[in-house]
């Protein structure tokens, strides 16, 4: 997208005619400047996209990974699915958890539905590193159906593309294969060490739509609030 051939955001802003009952004039003036800034974020959230989509080939895989799923063992070429692509969510339930992570289960709850469409042009599986039988039984409990999970039992697979300390640690990775070569295309890589002032840590842009419907309403995400396995 060349950003110089767009007309400015203040610009577009000027033709939204859309008006709230007794709204006043304040209002509607920082509203249209909050709307320029919508236009803008839209745009750099493309540039972003544009900016992955064109990151060089990324590093071979060259080990042979193995994990072990609902219908037995399985290589991470198993894992495409006979698909190009893959993304591998790491999820928080290593053996030392009673339970698996409620952020982690509201991520994968909100994503459930969209898998159907979501496997129409990749393969989406969920890795943690409990044995099998335990994902299993939390993977039933919760009434996932779509859910494809794996269990790391050995942790290479953890240890190298999650937390090299194996850490019980959440991680979202992207893989191709191409000509029958697998690599690593990419993976989220905002944490603890590039969070703001006043923020937990977070990606960008969110992958679970939770936050950003928050971030619609006046109170926002707030600061001491998360999801929970049950209410």
């Amino acid at each position: 997208m060349n950003g110089s051939s767009l007309k400015p955001a203040t610009e577009l802003a000027k033709t939204n005619a859309r008006r709230v009952p007794n709204e006043s004039d304040d209002y509607r003036r920082a509203r249209q400047a909050l709307l320029a800034e919508e236009i803008e974020l839209r745009r750099h959230i493309e540039r972003v996209a544009e900016m992955r989509r064109a990151l060089p080939p990324g590093g071979e895989v060259t080990r042979a990974y193995e994990f072990i799923g609902e219908a037995g063992e399985a290589t991470l070429a198993d894992l495409f699915a006979g698909k190009t692509t893959l993304v591998i969510y790491s999820y928080m339930f290593g053996p030392q958890r009673e339970k698996a992570c409620p952020m982690c289960t509201s991520f994968m709850s909100t994503w459930a539905a969209k898998l159907p469409d979501i496997e129409q042009r990749m393969s989406f599986v969920f890795v943690a590193r409990s044995p099998i039988a335990r994902l299993i039984e939390a993977k039933t409990a919760r009434g996932w159906t779509r859910h494809r999970i794996y269990s790391d039992q050995s942790g290479d697979y953890t240890r190298d593309y999650v937390s090299k300390d194996d850490a019980d640690m959440p991680g979202y990775n992207v893989f191709t294969r191409r000509d029958g070569t697998i690599r690593h295309f990419w993976a989220g890589e905002m944490g603890a060490g590039t969070v703001d002032p006043g923020q937990d840590p977070r990606g960008a842009p969110d992958l679970d739509p939770l936050w950003t419907i928050l971030d619609t309403t006046p109170e926002g995400r707030g600061k001491d609030w998360y999801p929970k396995l049950s209410y």
